[in-house]
């Protein structure tokens, strides 16, 4: 169950046959889970002139001798899928998630760092690194969800497990790919005085959080630009403005003081559980996501 029920618009629509063949399979998807909806067609549809032939219908229906009716058990078993069946459709909702330009640039930024330390012998790779690690989530989720990456999205967008669930089942993929392979890149990378590799984990998943809370207000896309921009000036900012030293030793001074010690991550931690409870709030907000 999704929470989600169909409007009287909706279901007067679906009655009278002026609904859309996508809208009216969502709706006809929604019905086979959800008894009070299903009970709320039958009435508009009856109110039809369909309802004269759904009544001769359903007498000789119930004419058929007992012995030859079909019994309720299998009903019930189809309605859950098989697991194969539902793991393949986690994978398709994920699928936009892993593939396209996103995977590449991720990889590109992991190791990119690891040669730049490495190959070029340059030991402020790890600050640039955490500098740009909590953006990448956040770009991920935008260019994994919409029209843009999806060529099902106007179909996908049109079932009860279209909003929040989709965009949270994509968003968690991009975090399976991203988190470990950033976090193993940072550990490969020399010390600079910059915070420890993991550090960039909890203000990662917290800006995704708060990437899409936002989204629920001005749409994916914006979001990603006010909080994946707004961490890069946060940060980047203030290391190219302070005088003296190396740009590199200016940015771990400042990455230091958004990441490390405990009274900096708890901060983190607040905002990512303020950011989640929002976004439950908000949930029916992100069944338009894909109109902003």
């Amino acid at each position: 169950m999704t929470g989600w029920h169909a409007s009287d618009d909706l279901v007067t629509r679906y009655g009278d046959g002026s609904l859309p063949e996508p809208d009216a399979w969502s709706l006809e998807k929604h019905l086979e889970t959800c008894g009070g909806c299903a009970a709320r067609v039958s009435r508009a549809v009856r109110g039809t002139a369909a309802g004269v032939v759904l009544a001769e219908v359903r007498e000789a229906v119930l004419n058929v001798p007992r012995e030859a009716s079909v019994s309720w058990a299998p009903v019930r078993e189809t309605r859950t899928p098989p697991a194969r069946l539902r793991l393949t459709h986690v994978l398709w909702a994920a699928g936009p998630a892993v593939r396209g330009a996103w995977l590449p640039a991720v990889l590109l930024v992991a190791f990119g760092a690891v040669a730049l330390a490495y190959g070029a012998g340059f030991r402020g790779a790890l600050p640039l690194l955490l500098a740009v690690a909590p953006v990448v989530p956040v770009a991920g989720v935008a260019l994994s969800y919409g029209a843009h990456a999806d060529p099902l999205h106007e179909i996908a967008a049109a079932t009860p497990s279209a909003g929040l669930r989709l965009l949270l089942t994509r968003t968690a993929a991009v975090l399976a790919v991203s988190l470990p392979l950033l976090t193993l890149a940072g550990v490969l990378l020399p010390s600079s005085g910059a915070p420890g590799a993991a550090a960039w984990l909890l203000p990662g998943l917290t800006l995704t959080l708060a990437s899409l809370t936002l989204a629920g207000y001005v749409g994916c896309r914006t979001a990603t630009a006010v909080t994946g921009g707004g961490w890069l000036c946060a940060v980047l900012v203030p290391a190219l403005a302070a005088p003296g030293g190396r740009l590199t030793a200016r940015l771990s001074e400042q990455l230091s003081y958004y990441l490390d010690g405990a009274p900096a991550q708890s901060g983190w931690a607040a905002a990512a559980v303020l950011c989640a409870a929002l976004l439950a709030a908000r949930r029916p907000a992100y069944d338009h996501l894909e109109n902003r």
